[in-house]
């Protein structure tokens, strides 16, 4: 029998179409970063820090600076409300591995609470340039940091269900 879960870590799909009438609550959006903030890392030493930007302003900003990267002029943010910014202290050996767990524990949390969730590249690109450390310097954020991703969050749209594809044939290698 399966526990809830995995059955989560099932479910969960990358979701690219969101409602603009309905955003996460700030309690749901708390225990999303609670999960993030609690993924493991190389040697505990938590080199991850996540930006959460609500401000349609500088969402819509930070939308357009991954499109210009991606060489395209739609919203690779697909209209979610909510960004998440992971970002990771590049003097760890680990800090890749870092982020990326908690951009897994950010996605898992937000299907658990019926919320969507997609990982979105080009965050290294854009905190790498002058704008994007001005930004991390105007949000506080001081070090040399890493952008790993961006997380994505809010409501799907209705009727939007995307369908996993099936597992391929060998994914998984027993050795005896």
């Amino acid at each position: 029998m399966e526990n809830s879960t995995i059955e989560c870590l099932k479910t969960r799909r990358s979701i690219k179409s969101y409602r603009s009438d309905k955003m996460p609550t700030d309690e749901q959006i708390r225990l999303i970063l609670e999960a993030g903030m609690n993924a493991p890392t190389g040697r505990g030493a938590q080199s991850p820090v996540i930006a959460v930007i609500t401000d349609k302003v500088t969402r819509d900003r930070l939308s357009e600076l991954n499109a210009a990267i991606l060489g395209s002029n739609g919203d690779p943010f697909y209209g979610a409300p909510v960004v998440l910014a992971v970002l990771a202290d590049k003097s760890m050996p680990t800090h890749v591995y870092d982020g990326s767990l908690v951009m897994g524990n950010l996605m898992n949390a937000a299907n658990a609470l019926g919320i969507g969730s997609c990982w979105i590249h080009r965050a290294k690109e854009i905190f790498d340039s002058a704008e994007g450390k001005s930004l991390l310097d105007r949000w506080g954020i001081k070090g040399d940091y890493e952008g790993i991703g961006f997380c994505i969050l809010g409501f799907p749209k209705e009727g939007y269900t995307p369908v996993a594809k099936p597992r391929k044939q060998d994914y998984i290698h027993y050795i005896k």
